[in-house]
């Protein structure tokens, strides 16, 4: 028995440095790309493409529904109520850190390329980058990519310009953006829309880390 437990010991260890070794690839590859990903975030905060552009509050709510902690978090979050288990860093990581992302093995080196950016990057930068990369489903003209180009392709205005409905039916999509289609009459997405409407008004909460769906606001 004490021979096996220590074959099944070494193997969690080998297990272990394996995975921290496959992290610190990511962590040092985003260290890498940081110079590149600064400029081009720099861009998009100076032509009003950032965080910012959206407004105090409508960025608040955006944070609600996607990574309540991103601001105080510094990369990797898994308890807080609704939040899951990607933050907005972890999610711009497999847009920016990848050819091709593999589910699994793949999210240890995209938690490592996670925590390079939050060194590298403010978290306004990461925002930017967020923003512009967000698969947002399908508009007028067809598949649509980034937050702002979406609410100008569907509504014809900047998200800080849109309707509070429009400006929540844009964070209902993020999470599937496949499944829904903004702008047409779809009871999927009212629903969800109804969901987001009643967190950022405080009358209810998701239930714990897993309900992105909000099943707690129903």
């Amino acid at each position: 028995m004490k021979k096996f437990a220590k074959v099944g010991a070494g193997s969690i260890a080998l297990l272990l440095v394996g995975c921290i070794g496959y992290g610190a690839f990511g962590y040092f590859d985003a260290i890498s790309d940081a110079d590149d990903l600064r400029t081009r975030a720099d861009t998009l905060i100076a032509s009003d493409f950032g965080g910012a552009s959206l407004g105090a509050k409508r960025y608040q709510q955006l944070l609600a529904v996607q990574d309540p902690r991103f601001e105080q978090h510094g990369g990797v979050d898994m308890t807080t109520p609704g939040a899951g288990i990607t933050t907005i860093s972890q999610s711009l990581s497999k847009r920016v850190g990848f050819e091709k992302f593999t589910p699994g093995i793949g999210k240890i080196r995209q938690t490592g390329y996670a925590l390079g950016l939050e060194s590298e990057l403010s978290k306004e930068q990461i925002m930017a980058l967020w923003l512009d990369t967000l698969e947002m489903g399908r508009g007028p003209e067809g598949w649509v990519t980034g937050f702002h180009r979406m609410s100008e392709a569907v509504f014809g205005a900047p998200p800080r310009a849109i309707k509070d409905e429009q400006y929540l039916s844009l964070l209902a999509v993020m999470i599937a953006p496949a499944r829904y289609r903004i702008g047409t009459k779809d009871d999927a997405l009212a629903d969800r829309t109804g969901r987001i409407g009643r967190l950022v008004s405080g009358k209810c909460a998701p239930i714990d880390n897993s309900d992105v769906w909000l099943e707690g606001c129903m």
